[in-house]
């Protein structure tokens, strides 16, 4: 389960690096024009601290996988990782609509790779707080 851990914390690693790339993506210099000063500001602090309470998860889990295993404290953090993760994936069906993805080959894929991993994450964290 360790080496679990250790490649979560890799992958959420990557994950909080790759919203360095989402303003210019989803071309939010003009989207978040649309919006008002507050909305737009809300905007960019919340993607930045999702980013880096990512960020921290990962590298949580790079340096104390033993821990988040083997002690009270790390289970206890693996159930709120476990309640986050869940809730993600959830969202991930209810929070979006299926427009953004259905019938589009690439949007599809990213659905579905995104919701298998959400559905990983969980069910490792789950499964370190019921052991």
């Amino acid at each position: 389960m360790e080496i679990q851990i250790k490649i979560i914390g890799g992958v959420l690693i990557l994950l909080a690096l790759f919203h360095i790339i989402f303003p210019k993506y989803f071309n939010w210099k003009e989207e978040l024009n649309k919006l008002s000063l507050i909305n737009k500001q809300i905007m960019s602090v919340h993607t930045i601290f999702i980013a880096l309470t990512v960020l921290l998860m990962g590298l949580l889990c790079v340096t104390s996988s033993r821990e988040l295993i083997e002690t009270n404290l790390g289970s206890t953090i693996s159930f709120g990782f476990a309640i986050f993760w869940t809730i993600r994936l959830f969202i991930q069906f209810f929070g979006y609509s299926t427009s953004l993805w259905k019938g589009k080959t690439f949007e599809t894929i990213i659905h579905v790779i995104f919701s298998i991993l959400w559905l990983y994450l969980s069910t490792v964290f789950w499964l370190i707080y019921f052991n």
